[in-house]
């Protein structure tokens, strides 16, 4: 297995956006919708990825109502002070909760953008927030005002740059319009492959961007993730689409295939998977950087090697073979969650 021994690259963040580390990292499942999760374990996870070089943390103000926020903010105030000071923290706000751990919707409204921000910088213990985006877009809310709103944050000092998530193209530009965008958030991996075709190149004309969630498809196409595996309570997956009865063994083929690749190389599936998406990115400027999800040390370690894959023309046509665009089974969320994805419009 590629293991990472060099300190992290970095790259600019779009055109308007701060330099950041080749990858990031995504701390939502320390938090919620995996299942239970060990707070050491997590905390020693943050450690290890600040010591490895990387510099953007990805989270959520409704990641366990507030709880992956605080727990960012534990492992920063116990982290060298070095490490501390080069961490980038991306918030995405905007999601409702119920008590019961439910979803009702989003709320755009620049009162609302603002007071999520003030509860988001005290739980972080910071006096701003490096990138703030909208989880999703708010319907009721036209998005020239909510991003109105980061950029009067922005010029109060509370934020430093502005995101997007799961946005479509349209959206894209209206939002860029109002004010310069770093990045936007979005699902991108090898079975998640629907930016490309308007998603990507109205970002690339706009020079912002990507941060690409589930790289590794919440685990799917991690190579760890076996036919007979039962997922705990708790665990969103559960309700997933691709993770259900036939769609499951199909998407399963595709990573047993994916294997083949990557074993010839002598590297992990994982490793594969990572360095496709970075390979996307470096044919444009390395606009694309990865936000990994891992909860443990282990896996971080076997994510940063993917740093060191160096994937040529003829690996690129294997992968592509081996997983075509458009051949995973199910969708990536359930059809209620899918209704609230812009991105998908």
């Amino acid at each position: 297995m590629t293991t990472h021994t060099t300190p992290l690259p970095t790259r600019p963040l779009g055109t308007t956006g701060p330099r950041v580390s080749t990858l990031g990292l995504g701390c939502m499942g320390m938090s919620a919708l995996y299942g239970e999760s060990d707070r050491a374990e997590s905390i020693a996870t943050l450690h290890a990825a600040l010591d490895a070089g990387i510099t953007l943390l990805d989270t959520g103000d409704f990641y366990g109502m507030g709880h992956n926020e605080l727990l960012i903010n534990e492992a920063l105030r116990t982290a060298p002070a070095a490490a501390r000071e080069q961490a980038l923290i991306s918030v995405k706000f905007g999601a409702l909760r119920t008590v019961e751990g439910g979803f009702t919707g989003y709320d755009g409204r620049p009162a609302a953008v603002k007071n999520f921000a003030a509860y988001s910088l005290q739980r972080l213990g910071t006096d701003h927030i490096d990138i703030y985006r909208i989880a999703r877009v708010d319907p009721d809310v036209p998005i020239e005002e909510t991003v109105g709103a980061i950029a009067e944050l922005v010029e109060a000092g509370h934020v430093r740059h502005i995101g997007l998530s799961e946005v479509g193209a349209d959206t894209l530009r209206r939002a860029a319009a109002v004010a310069p965008i770093a990045d936007l958030q979005i699902e991108y991996s090898l079975i998640s492959r629907g930016i490309e075709e308007k998603i990507l190149p109205a970002a690339r004309e706009l020079g912002i961007g990507i941060t690409a969630y589930g790289v590794l498809s919440r685990g799917l196409i991690s190579g760890h993730f076996t036919r007979d595996r039962a997922l705990g309570a708790g665990d969103f997956r559960g309700m997933s689409p691709r993770f259900q009865g036939d769609n499951l063994a199909r998407n399963l083929d595709l990573v047993d295939r994916l294997r083949e690749v990557a074993e010839a190389k002598g590297v992990t599936v994982a490793q594969t998977a990572i360095a496709w998406v970075l390979a996307q990115g470096a044919r444009h400027g390395a606009d694309i950087v990865p936000l990994i999800g891992a909860r443990r040390r282990d896996r971080l370690a076997e994510a940063l090697g993917a740093v060191a894959v160096t994937l040529d023309a003829a690996d690129l046509a294997a992968i592509e073979e081996a997983v075509p665009a458009g051949a995973a089974a199910g969708a990536r969320y359930p059809e209620a969650q899918m209704a609230h994805l812009d991105s998908e419009h």
